[in-house]
């Protein structure tokens, strides 16, 4: 089924002389579930007691694949998904593709469109790919389908984001989480791997 694409704004479009994505070397193959790059992630924490818990995995180019399971506790019509939740599904699934390009990046911008209601129990499949590179910024966009990866589009989204060093995280974030998260082996692993100098 085709939607009728909604007009982004300038400033999630990729503007003249933006490059095309490449997928790093490095990403991970086509499938491979990303799991969390922080356990305690609202979107992808696996130890956040009310998150999403998003299963995101590789696609084949730079995009990334996910899926999210509307819960009674993501209500905010009666039965249905609370916009904002969907939204940070969608935010969580665009800031995945970093991983596909091997950078850390943070939100800059991100729009959203909704065209139906998603009911609580529904799963929304989610795809999102890389758009344009320029500089430091990522364009990006997605669409969430319910009733299977082919079915209709019930959200749709186009986002902006900027690649920042890890510094940006460490700087900014509680003392006790910054430790408790430089003490993680595994996190520390993955996020020398994207270590960067824009």
């Amino acid at each position: 089924m085709t939607v009728p694409r909604t007009p982004t704004s300038n400033f999630t479009t990729p503007p003249a002389g933006a490059a095309a994505p490449v997928r790093h070397p490095d990403a991970p193959t086509a499938g491979t579930a990303l799991g969390s790059h922080y356990s305690h992630c609202f979107g992808c924490g696996p130890q956040h007691g009310s998150g999403l818990r998003m299963d995101i995995r590789a696609g084949e180019g730079v995009d990334v694949h996910a899926e999210f399971t509307v819960k009674d506790n993501h209500q905010g019509g009666p039965g249905l998904a609370h916009g904002g939740l969907l939204t940070t599904a969608m935010d969580e699934t665009l800031g995945s593709l970093g991983w596909m390009l091997h950078i850390a990046s943070v939100t800059g911008r991100l729009e959203t469109d909704f065209l139906q209601p998603v009911p609580v129990d529904a799963v929304l499949h989610i795809h999102a790919r890389a758009t344009g590179v320029h500089g430091r910024k990522i364009y990006c966009e997605a669409e969430g389908r319910i009733g299977g990866a082919d079915g209709p589009v019930a959200i749709r989204a186009s986002a902006l984001f900027v690649q920042v060093k890890l510094e940006h995280f460490t700087t900014h974030g509680r003392p006790a989480d910054i430790k408790a998260a430089k003490d993680d082996p595994d996190l520390l692993k993955r996020a020398r791997a994207l270590e960067v100098n824009p």
